[in-house]
């Protein structure tokens, strides 16, 4: 931890005893990353990654804590094979190397007899299996399980939280008194009884545990939206200690339509002093965490944090609000270099994150699993499901994932930064050098050309090359040879050239921006709020919805008198609806060019769900803008409030005014990320005669 940390810190808020007790580990702030979450674990490759980061960012601790790890938290209880010791022993090492302090957690809560000695001795022995593998923190996590303790656990421990505490005291001392933390089944004030000044569970594992475990918490919920000072004051007097945040803002494991890209905010640092450190338990994806982890640090470095007076929009549906923080435009000038402001250290990470793109990685392995569920009651259709879009040319190419082992330890899935490694191709066909000639009759629906990265695109610029030179004319034979003859030197050079020119001309326009970056962060901000150009695709679009009937009115007016200001705005901004949507599937294209396979197989499925959500709704913005107003084309549902999910996603789904719009929506992004993107458009006169053709051959099948 850098000095500037370390001034930060304050040691101690409780008396002077307690203080004292305490002194040595308040020195020692935590702050990085808790693997806590449920879904697939990380791989080996990917947390030594990861301790590589967390040094270079100034952050020092690491605790292994992912739920779906068997040996974790199902079958604790089992002993490490020797395979799996070496992984494990490996995994320290790194972490050593990094001077990352690896935290190792067990979860015994679900099915352990806290009276069974037996079953005490195995956790003894769990744990100390680990520490001859290096390690020298524990933790032994009670969280997510049920506040009941069986009949025979009843006839020795007075409660559920003296069994709790006598089980991590024994553990405790048998290990010599590492560094260790402790997860209590009540660790958020939403799941205290009645409350945490007057929890019983609360006060018994404070008065009783012993002084140098540390407690973690999570805030005022399992994912707190804002820590106050006067919360942690409270809890620290419960506790009799100062508390470790773990903390769940970027946490995306509860929500498979979510994934969160937005800075560390809601929590001052006027915090720091008050805790004994901060473990962020982030999203499921690891690539995507950067920015979650790189404001933390850039948290953990400042001394103050700049006070915004920035209104919220709030709803009674309506999860997110605009920023609290303001857009980076709202960024106060001359700001401390000890100041947090979020915006100001978002702004620093994409910079940073925008590197990582760039970064050649390749993806093992099907990418995580996306299930693309409704998030509106699913009725019965009143027209047939839109039918899966794929490309018979060039089917995308689909990986083996081999068997997932029995913990985590193992990395089937390692990440190669070796540039000769195949990476995965994007789609492309022979058809995409025919749709640039300008006399093509304009599809039914659009799609935007692949990229040049397929070996197809070699077959293709020599096709366009010999029918360029087949369609020149020469008198003679005799002619032809002594062109080729006298120009072959220099028309190669001319073309080797040109080709190269146009090559790095379009390298350039495949290449991520800063620009793309904040797209992309606004899309998918954080849990309570949207990004500033998130927001803006909910606003236009509400306006241009509540106010189409303007635009309807004018049009069955059928006058020839010119339109009226209110008209003439309503064009203007569907116009700029267009070109944000434009936006969206030029980051989603730019993005199956970067070489951070890895990375884009994390986001690419969240991205491409987003952009046909917004291709939906910009289409039917296009339909407002010819339509003469037929109020049955499109019909409002009513939905419980229980299925409003999926963040902005989500909330630009339900604007949708179509009661079976979750059918549009049933089908998973392409297993191989692929820069096709298909445009849905309103149906033309000119469509007609495809439309027969397609029925046709539909019938004939």
């Amino acid at each position: 931890m850098s000095k500037m940390v370390d001034e930060c810190i304050v040691s101690g808020i409780e008396p002077k005893t307690i203080e004292a007790k305490n002194q040595e580990n308040n020195d020692h702030f935590m702050s990085g990353v808790v693997e806590g979450f449920y879904g697939r674990p990380w791989t080996a490759t990917q947390r030594k990654d990861l301790f590589i980061k967390l040094k270079r960012f100034g952050l020092n601790t690491y605790m292994y804590a992912p739920k779906d790890d068997l040996k974790h938290r199902a079958y604790w209880r089992e002993l490490y094979t020797v395979e799996e010791a070496e992984q494990l022993s490996s995994l320290i090492t790194a972490a050593k190397e990094s001077s990352i302090d690896l935290i190792y957690a067990l979860s015994p809560g679900l099915d352990i007899s806290y009276s069974s000695a037996k079953d005490v001795l195995c956790l003894k022995r769990k744990l100390e299996q680990v520490s001859q593998f290096g390690c020298n923190a524990f933790a032994l996590l009670f969280d997510d399980i049920e506040p009941e303790i069986s009949e025979s656990d009843k006839e020795v421990f007075q409660s559920f939280a003296s069994a709790q505490v006598s089980v991590s005291n024994d553990v405790y001392q048998s290990l010599g008194q590492p560094r260790f933390l402790f997860c209590p089944t009540e660790y958020c004030t939403s799941r205290a009884v009645p409350n945490v000044q007057n929890s019983e569970y609360l006060n018994t594992v404070g008065r009783t545990l012993m002084n140098g475990i540390d407690i973690m918490w999570t805030g005022c919920k399992v994912i707190t939206h804002t820590i106050t000072i006067q919360s942690i004051q409270e809890l620290s007097e419960v506790l009799r200690r100062p508390p470790v945040i773990w903390d769940n803002l970027h946490a995306n494991d509860y929500d498979q339509k979510r994934i969160f890209l937005g800075p560390y905010s809601g929590r001052s640092t006027d915090l720091i002093p008050h805790l004994r450190g901060v473990l962020t338990n982030p999203n499921c994806e690891y690539e995507p965490n950067f920015i979650a982890i790189h404001t933390l640090a850039q948290w953990t470095k400042c001394k103050s944090d700049a006070k915004c007076q920035l209104t919220s929009v709030s709803a009674d549906i309506k999860l997110e609000a605009e920023s609290d923080n303001g857009s980076i435009e709202d960024i106060p000038m001359h700001l401390s270099p000890t100041t947090y402001h979020p915006k100001k250290a978002l702004r620093i990470s994409i910079n940073g994150w925008l590197a990582e793109f760039n970064k050649t990685k390749t993806a093992f392995g099907r990418s995580n699993s996306f299930i693309h569920l409704p998030l509106t009651p699913t009725v019965v259709p009143t027209v047939s499901s839109l039918p899966e879009v794929t490309d018979s040319l060039n089917e995308p190419k689909i990986l083996e994932m081999t068997e997932s082992p029995s913990t985590s330890l193992a990395d089937p899935e390692g990440i190669s930064t070796d540039k000769n490694t195949e990476t995965i191709s994007t789609n492309n066909s022979v058809s995409s050098a025919i749709s640039k000639d300008v006399n093509q009759v304009l599809e039914p629906m659009d799609c935007n050309p692949s990229p040049n990265a397929s070996p197809k695109h070699t077959f293709d610029s020599q096709m366009d090359v010999s029918n360029v030179v087949k369609s020149e004319t020469f008198d003679s034979p005799t002619d032809l040879v002594h062109k080729n003859s006298a120009n072959s030197i220099d028309s190669q050079e001319e073309m080797q050239t040109e080709s190269s020119s146009e090559s790095d001309e379009e390298n350039r326009c495949n290449q991520l921006t800063v620009e793309d970056i904040s797209l992309l962060v606004d899309l998918f901000y954080l849990p309570f709020e949207h990004g500033g150009q998130g927001l803006q695709f909910l606003n236009e679009f509400h306006w241009l919805k509540a106010n189409g009937f303007l635009v309807s009115e004018y049009r069955r007016k059928r006058t020839t008198d010119p339109e009226g200001p209110e008209v003439s705005e309503w064009y203007e901004r569907a116009a700029k609806f267009d070109d944000m949507t434009a936006s969206v599937g030029r980051l989603l294209t730019r993005l199956t060019f970067c070489k951070n396979r890895s990375l884009l197989y994390d986001i690419y499925p969240y991205v491409w769900d987003i952009k046909g959500i917004i291709s939906l709704l910009n289409s039917y913005v296009k339909w407002l803008g010819f339509s003469k107003g037929y109020k049955d084309a499109f019909q409002s549902g009513e939905q419980e409030p229980w299925v409003f999910r999926g963040g902005l996603t989500g909330e630009l789904q339900r604007l949708l005014p179509v009661e079976t719009v979750s059918d549009l929506f049933l089908y998973k992004a392409p297993e191989s990320p692929s820069s096709q993107i298909y445009t849905i458009r309103p149906y033309l006169q000119s469509d007609e005669s495809y439309v027969y053709d397609v029925c046709r051959k539909t019938y004939a099948l």
